[in-house]
This record gives C-alpha cells, structure tokens and sequence, in this order.
C-alpha cells in the first residue's frame, strides 16, 4: 500500500498527534458516505432514464470515495479518488464474465453492489464520480488546514 502520508500529501508516521484530524476526516466520510446514499435513492426517485443511471454511476463512485476516505483518512484525496476509480472500473469490468448477473439474480445486494451487465459509458461516469469525490475530499483536506500567516 506504500508510506502513509498525512492529508496534506506530506509524509508522516503512524505516531504523528494527527489522531483527532484523523477522526474528524472520518466522521466527515462516514457522513458524505450516507449522504452520497442518500443522493443516490433520491435521484432514483426523482430522475429516470440516463440521468438516474449516469447519476448513480457517478454517485458509486463517490461512495466509493467516501468508503476509501474512511478506512483511510490519512490518504491524500488523489489517492483516494484513484483506488476508487480502480475499484469501480474493476467492477465494471468483471460485468463481463457472467458472475454478477449469476449472484444479482440471487442478491439484491450484489445487484446495488456489482451490478449485472457491462456497460462501456459507465467506465466515463466512474471516471465524473472520481472527480467529484476528489473535490469533496480536496475541500476537506483544505479546511482543515490552519491559515497561513500574513506576510513576514
């Protein structure tokens, strides 16, 4: 997995006094993680057709953002977003062998989680989602950071 790094992109050590920013980011991710669910159930129930899909593509991602920024609070957003965007693409890609549509006729879980049929334009979407949790995560990452002082 490589050197942690704190969420400036800076190296640091697992000893460093960051633990209260560490379980703020992860509070903050857990948060963005049920509202991003949240996003999601609502644009099903608003919005059909490619934006409902498209959106939801783009959201799982963003889920997927938040669920990394989670388990790994110190990870730059880049990183993040990256292993996010891998992981989704990973899932799309496995929708060409035929063991998501096995397990979603067996899973409402594996339906949401793996979905069941390949679809190339979502690999772009992944792609929009990944962006969007890379902003989100940057803001974070800026706010929490103290101000630089004026001048010398």
């Amino acid at each position: 997995m490589g050197p942690v790094t704190s969420a400036s992109g800076t190296g640091g050590s697992a000893s460093a006094p960051a633990a209260p920013a560490t379980g703020r980011i992860r509070l903050l991710a857990a948060a963005a993680a049920v509202v991003t669910v949240g996003s999601g159930l609502g644009l099903r129930a608003v919005a059909a057709g490619s934006v409902a899909k498209y959106g939801g593509d783009a959201l799982y991602t963003v889920l997927l953002v938040a669920l990394v920024v989670l388990v790994a609070p110190r990870w730059t957003p880049l990183r993040a977003a990256g292993t996010a965007l891998v992981a989704s693409w990973a899932v799309e890609l496995l929708q060409l062998s035929s063991l998501p549509a096995e397990l979603s006729r067996h899973s409402v879980a594996a339906r949401l989680i793996l979905g069941s049929t390949f679809n190339a334009p979502d690999l772009f979407w992944y792609v929009v989602g990944a962006a969007g949790g890379w902003l989100l995560h940057t803001a974070m990452v800026a706010e929490r950071r103290p101000a630089a002082p004026a001048g010398r």
